[in-house]
């Protein structure tokens, strides 16, 4: 199991995610990567000063594709 570095604590997290927006409950595909994951990895990318299609798939953000659609999304 990996570990994943948590940018975002408890706390933090307790406050943003009230102000996204709700997944739609029709959605087709696969089931989404939380958005908690999601916010991670675009603060990962921007902390680390790198491309986002760099984000490393083993910290288990999603691929850099997926966080930038949720970003633009929210």
């Amino acid at each position: 199991m990996t570990t994943r570095p948590w940018i975002v604590d408890d706390d933090l997290w307790a406050r943003i995610e009230p102000l996204l927006p709700p997944w739609p409950e029709r959605s087709p595909g696969p089931k989404p990567v939380s958005d908690r994951l999601c916010l991670q990895g675009i603060l990962y990318v921007l902390c680390q000063d790198t491309a986002r299609q760099l984000l490393p798939l083993e910290l288990g953000f999603g691929s850099g594709q997926t966080c930038w659609r949720r970003l633009d999304r929210w």
